[in-house]
Order: structure tokens, then C-alpha cells, then sequence
């Protein structure tokens, strides 16, 4: 801890983790797909554990506690010592409110007004199926990009492509 008040400067400035450029990982065959591997999928009315959920929606678990504070429409069950299972609804509801965020670009704010105003009920309704039915982050709508040229479509995609690495090491440095 430094004792001393008021910002530090640059040169005063003692990370406590040493940051390391990720190392590329040696290729691996893809295993092909076993009946082991298709049995131990959940049924869909299956309730799911907050790993199972933040993995399908590609966000870390704090994100999906820090949207039950925010969204009082999440309200997963919670056992012995606090852990949560989502039931297929819950699922439903933060799959509407990822696509709504990460793809519509709504805010925190936005999207409670619209479940305030509408309902959760209509508002997931109104969430395209495959925004609800897919475990990975959608891209941008086609209808929304068309109207730029290649050269802006190319910087955006290089620009998403260089936030998502970043994401990445943020990540790995949790």
C-alpha cells in the first residue's frame, strides 16, 4: 500500500501481477463427438448451474450475479450454501437480456425499461429464436452494417476483432 495521497505517477505505478502475452496453445484434433458426449447434455426443461449458463452465454459468472441485482425478473433457486440453478425460464430471460445488450446495444437501463413496459413475458417473446436457442455471441444484424462501405465493414471488424482479444486477456488475467 502507499502511504502517500493523490494520484501516482507513471513511474510509481508496481503492478501486482506480472501481465504475460497468452502463449499460442499447441493444435488439438477436435474429438469427434462420442454418445457419452451427447448423453450428458441436459434435457432443455433441465434446470442449469451458473457455470452450465455463463458458459452457454460466453460471459463470466459475476456478470449473470450482478444481472439478478438488476433484473428482478432472474431469480434462479438457490440450495445449501448459496448455489444457484437456473430454470429453463431464467435461461430464457439472460439469453433476452445478453442479445439485448451485446447485440441491440441497449443499456442496463434500457432493457429494465423495456421489461418495466412491456413485460418479460413479451419481451423475450419478441427475442429472435435464434438469439435464445444459440451459446455463442451473435454478430451485428446484416440490415444494420449494409449501409456502410467495405472499407468501415473491414475497421469494424478488425476493431471487434482487437476488442475481443482484449476481452481475452482481461480474462485471463481474472
Amino acid at each position: 500500500m502507499n502511504a502517500q495521497s493523490g494520484p501516482l505517477k507513471q513511474d510509481q505505478f508496481q503492478p501486482s501481477v506480472n501481465l504475460v502475452a497468452p502463449q499460442e496453445p499447441a493444435k488439438q484434433e477436435a474429438a469427434p463427438a462420442t454418445p457419452e458426449a451427447e448423453k450428458s447434455r441436459k434435457a432443455p426443461s433441465a434446470f442449469r448451474t451458473i457455470s452450465e449458463v455463463a458458459d452457454d452465454l460466453n460471459v463470466q459468472q459475476h456478470v449473470l450475479r450482478f444481472w439478478e441485482t438488476k433484473f428482478s425478473q432472474v431469480r434462479p433457486l438457490k440450495r445449501g450454501g448459496g448455489r444457484r440453478y437456473y430454470r429453463p425460464e431464467d435461461v430464457d430471460i439472460l439469453k433476452t437480456i445478453h442479445h439485448l445488450l451485446y447485440t441491440q446495444g441497449y443499456t442496463i437501463k434500457g432493457v429494465q425499461k423495456l421489461f418495466r413496459e412491456q413485460g418479460k413475458n413479451k419481451v423475450v417473446e419478441k427475442t429472435p429464436p435464434e438469439a435464445r436457442n444459440q451459446n455463442v455471441p451473435h454478430q451485428a444484424p446484416a440490415k444494420a452494417i449494409s449501409g456502410l462501405s467495405d472499407r468501415q465493414r473491414s475497421a469494424l471488424q478488425s476493431l471487434a476483432s482487437e476488442l475481443k482479444e482484449l476481452r481475452a486477456m482481461i480474462a485471463d488475467t481474472e
